[in-house]
């Protein structure tokens, strides 16, 4: 059974912000990081049947990437609703408009998907 309530991501884009802030990254962007990986984190939590999806954040000089694993072999796919005021089905589609780059690939016991930001100095 899952909780009603969705995991606690908070502490995660804390460290995020500050990771990227202490590399220099332009405030605009570690926004977009953020909003990006809270939309994976909670698909993680809602669709993947993951209490706390583990989160992998690798930070190179021009390159951001955060991958975020569940345990649904079901590779993740933008839905379109049809329903203007829908309030879920959206997310992904967020996340393809901030990044430069989104993905998933198979896992032995599920999924990674990922987005990779550029630095834009």
């Amino acid at each position: 059974m899952r909780a009603l309530n969705p995991p606690d991501c908070s502490l995660a884009r804390v460290e995020l912000r500050a990771a990227l802030s202490s590399a220099g990254w332009p405030p605009d962007v570690i926004d977009d990081a953020e909003l990006a990986f809270q939309e994976l984190y909670i698909n993680a939590w809602q669709h993947g049947g993951c209490q706390a999806p583990p989160v992998l954040v690798c930070l190179r000089p021009a390159v951001l990437r955060v991958s975020v694993c569940d345990d649904c072999p079901d590779l993740p796919s933008p839905r379109i609703s049809a329903d203007p005021y829908a309030v879920s089905g959206r997310g992904l589609h967020l996340v393809r408009a901030l990044a430069d780059r989104v993905g998933a690939d198979s896992t032995k016991s599920g999924k990674v998907v990922w987005f990779e930001l550029d630095f834009a100095a």
